[in-house]
C-alpha cells in the first residue's frame, strides 16, 4: 500500500475511535444525568460542552463541586484514552483547583493529554465558563484497565 494510502487508513482508524469514545460517552448512565456532548477532534485532545441549571446548585447558588470534578476528569481522562484503542483507562488520581464559582450557562471542559504512553497516562483539563473565564483546573493520572473498549457495550462508530 503507497504511503498515502496507509496514512489514510491510520487516520481513517483514528477517527473512527474518536468517535466510538463519543458514543462511549454518551452511553455512560451517569451522562442522564447532564447535558452534555463529547467532541474529540484529535489525539490527546477532548471537550465537553455542558449546561449548568440551578439542579447542579448548592445551597449557596452556585454549582457543587462534583460537576467541576466530573467534567475535568471526563475531559482529560477522554483526552487520554484518545490515545489508547484496546483498553479501557482508570483514573487513579485527580487534583482539583477551583478558581470561580460556575454560575447557570454553558460551560466548556477542556482536557488534554500530558505525558504516558503506555500504561499510566497523565492529562490536565479545565473548565471555560460563559464569560470565556476559567473557573477550574485540574490534573489527573489514569491506567490502563484489563477492560477491553471493544466489549463495552457503548463503545462503537456511530453510523
Amino acid at each position: 500500500m503507497p504511503p498515502d494510502a496507509a496514512d489514510a487508513g491510520a487516520i481513517e482508524g483514528e477517527q473512527a475511535h474518536f468517535r466510538a469514545l463519543e458514543s462511549l460517552y454518551a452511553a455512560a448512565p451517569i451522562n442522564r444525568l447532564f447535558d452534555s456532548t463529547l467532541e474529540i477532534a484529535e489525539r490527546g485532545l477532548a471537550r465537553i460542552r455542558f449546561q449548568i441549571d440551578d439542579r447542579y446548585f448548592h445551597a449557596a447558588g452556585a454549582a457543587h463541586g462534583t460537576s467541576y470534578f466530573k467534567m475535568l476528569d471526563d475531559a482529560a481522562f477522554y483526552a487520554a484514552n484518545s490515545l489508547v484503542t484496546d483498553r479501557f483507562l482508570l483514573t487513579t488520581s485527580f487534583n482539583l483547583f477551583l478558581t470561580k464559582p460556575l454560575k447557570a450557562g454553558p460551560v466548556i471542559a477542556e482536557g488534554r493529554w500530558i505525558s504516558g504512553q503506555r500504561r499510566v497516562f497523565v492529562g490536565e483539563a479545565r473548565l471555560i465558563d460563559s464569560d470565556g473565564e476559567e473557573a477550574a483546573r485540574g490534573t489527573g493520572t489514569f491506567m490502563k484497565s484489563r477492560i477491553p473498549l471493544a466489549g463495552l457495550p457503548g463503545y462503537r462508530a456511530l453510523p
